[in-house]
């Protein structure tokens, strides 16, 4: 381990704590914990089903290489939460070591957790770990996107970074025990002569994802969701996890070249969900 790997391991430069319980009928944070370069603005709440909204921000701009950024949410019992972020996660040149983020999900009994960030940018000869343990029972509910994208090069050429690592582990909760349900594990390493991007993840420059485990996923909503991103302008696959404690998990990929084109993708995913399961409109997030 470098001196710099270890450093960031012994001081991150933010953490986050956040627990939701739910208190008069709406959602509300029980605890709250931040320091460094992480913070969450006040709670809003979207429309009149609970759901807490928390827009988690990032003074310092971006990521650095060797920084480290700790982030725990726990939705307790019966706890609605949405997490969004401020703005674009960037990931600027990382020299030495990468830049990395590590974030703990727990979801309660009857519990909602939705992560809705805005898209991930990764500059030139940037270096970036996310790493996501995520624990949730058998009558939890989560759904979570992302895009990724490469970030602008002086040179205009794509995929100037170096590597994104994106895990995603998760397990299921049960009186019997924990047992994993998915571990989803994605490698985005560019070629190193390839400035085009032309033989590499297909020819595409966009990735968005979206994780969904909840005991209502089936084979007909996979089936629903393949029909449903068949309408837009990218290539897009669709696969279920094992039942474990009657809980299953999907797992959506989609390549495009445009982020607002995987952004409208995820959230024809993501609203058929909301108003399906939890009778909520469509996101509308009003950022800008």
């Amino acid at each position: 381990m470098t001196a710099a790997v270890a450093a960031a391991v012994e001081s991150p430069m933010g953490e986050l704590e956040l627990v939701v319980a739910v208190r008069g009928g709406r959602s509300v944070a029980a605890h709250q914990y931040h320091r460094g370069a992480l913070r969450v603005l006040r709670p809003h709440y979207l429309d009149d089903s609970g759901q807490v909204c928390y827009v988690l921000v990032n003074p310092g701009g971006a990521y650095l290489g060797a920084d480290l950024y700790v982030i725990d949410v726990e939705a307790g019992d019966g706890a609605k939460v949405l997490l969004t972020t401020q703005s674009a996660t960037k990931i600027y040149r990382t020299p030495g070591s990468f830049a990395e983020q590590r974030m703990t999900l727990r979801l309660g009994e009857g519990a909602q957790l939705e992560l809705a960030p805005d898209q991930l940018i990764a500059y030139r000869e940037a270096s970036y770990r996310q790493n996501t343990h995520i624990t949730v029972r058998p009558s939890s509910s989560l759904v979570m996107a992302e895009v990724v994208t490469p970030g602008w090069s002086p040179d205009g050429a794509s995929f100037r970074y170096e590597e994104l690592r994106l895990r995603n582990e998760i397990h299921v909760a049960t009186p019997e025990g924990t047992r994993m349900l998915a571990l989803d594990n994605l490698l985005i390493r560019p070629p190193l002569n390839d400035v085009t991007g032309l033989g590499f993840m297909e020819g595409f420059s966009h990735l968005g994802s979206l994780v969904v485990v909840d005991a209502r996923v089936d084979q007909a909503l996979a089936e629903e969701f393949h029909a449903l991103t068949a309408g837009h302008d990218a290539h897009t696959g669709v696969s279920l996890t094992a039942c474990v404690g009657g809980t299953t998990g999907l797992v959506l990929r989609s390549l495009s070249n445009s982020t607002e084109e995987l952004n409208r993708l995820l959230g024809a995913c993501t609203a058929l969900l909301r108003e399906r399961w939890y009778g909520q409109p469509p996101l509308n997030l009003r950022k800008y």
